[in-house]
């Protein structure tokens, strides 16, 4: 299990639309861990959480351990059964879950202090996902660096927005496939992502304009749904660490993403990138504490369906932490943070402070 509080504070926050207070958060976690072959694994998430409105925002302030879902109610976050197929193969079938979880590796060994902007390497166009219905197979290749894997995850098949259908023209799904090769001190992987009939949930790592999709389609299936648009992503990672830590050397993840929307409204967004650089510092002071900074452009609009110049802000994003141990069980983390033109204007500027505290049990 895992309880995590955290408090801060955002300058600027009336720029991008909320109160300039101190406000706080927290949540509570249960990982249930159940397998009936010793190979095989029942994965059930139980969470609860509440929060101010700053650690919600998305792109500018959104916390990484935030929970999402209704306030102070316990309940099934996620599950899925994960088993082997022969040697090199593992496959998932669940009721909720997202596509990051059946991927061939981890794509990023940043560890975001603050924001869940910067979790996977940047949480935009490919990795940005929604808790849903899906089924994934991932291949090793032996006992080689490579590995294979492609998901999908399906709204409709929950009922989501009101369409209940699974993988048809009227359902919201995202179809990923990542090649990985990772050695113990590096790794490179590129990772597509076939987003069908408006599916939106790069937002935490994006502007307010890559963000505009036409959802002018009825999500009951009228029209076949064809009326809201499809995207198709590509993100590239790429992270390499030292043989040793406690040195001046930092491990270091670079992502890269590209996003292309097709059937959008003229003067909407047609083409998107953003990319990240994150560094890590370990055990540079005491055992087991880290130093973590990212900076990154979050999602941009460079091209309208139409061809049309964009004219988005040029957005910026960063944060720089502490990490440290007072026991094996707690970790504290203060944070500072801040952007630039982060949402639709260059008055979106914003600068915070978090202390984070997680319990593990």
């Amino acid at each position: 299990g895992k309880a995590v509080f955290a408090i801060g504070s955002l300058d600027g926050a009336e720029s991008i639309g909320l109160t300039e207070t101190t406000q706080t958060m927290y949540t509570y976690t249960l990982n249930l861990n159940t397998s009936f072959t010793g190979e095989d694994n029942l994965y059930v998430r139980l969470r609860t959480g509440d929060s101010g409105s700053i650690f919600a925002k998305k792109t500018a302030s959104y916390h990484t351990d935030r929970y999402s879902s209704t306030t102070d109610a316990l309940k099934v976050d996620k599950i899925w059964y994960q088993f082997p197929l022969g040697d090199n193969f593992t496959a998932w079938v669940a009721p909720k879950i997202e596509n990051y979880y059946m991927y061939a590796a981890t794509p990023s060994i940043y560890q975001p202090g603050a924001l869940k902007a910067f979790k996977l390497g940047g949480n935009s166009a490919v990795f940005g996902a929604s808790t849903n219905v899906g089924a994934g197979v991932k291949y090793q290749v032996g006992d080689s660096p490579w590995a294979f894997s492609t998901n999908i995850v399906s709204k409709g098949g929950r009922g989501a927005n009101g369409a209940y259908e699974l993988l048809g023209d009227a359902d919201q799904s995202k179809w990923d496939t990542m090649i990985a090769y990772t050695k113990p001190q590096w790794h490179a992987s590129l990772t597509l992502s076939q987003q069908h009939n408006g599916w939106d949930s790069f937002s935490y790592y994006a502007t307010t304009k890559a963000k505009t999709l036409n959802n002018a389609a009825m999500a009951d299936g009228s029209d076949d749904g064809q009326n809201k648009p499809n995207g198709l992503a590509y993100a590239f990672r790429t992270y390499w660490r030292p043989a040793e830590s406690g040195t001046i050397t930092p491990e270091v993840t670079l992502g890269y993403d590209v996003l292309s929307v097709s059937g959008n409204d003229v003067g909407k967004v047609s083409e998107a990138t953003s990319w990240m650089l994150g560094l890590g510092w370990s055990d540079m002071f005491r055992a087991d504490d880290k130093i973590g900074a990212a900076f990154g452009a979050p999602l941009r609009a460079t091209e309208n369906e139409g061809g049309s110049d964009p004219a988005d802000v040029d957005a910026q994003l960063w944060e720089i932490y502490y990490s440290f141990k007072p026991n094996d069980s707690i970790t504290v983390i203060p944070a500072v943070f801040g952007a630039s033109d982060i949402l639709a204007d260059s008055e979106d500027d914003i600068t915070g402070v978090m202390v984070t505290t997680k319990f593990k049990f």
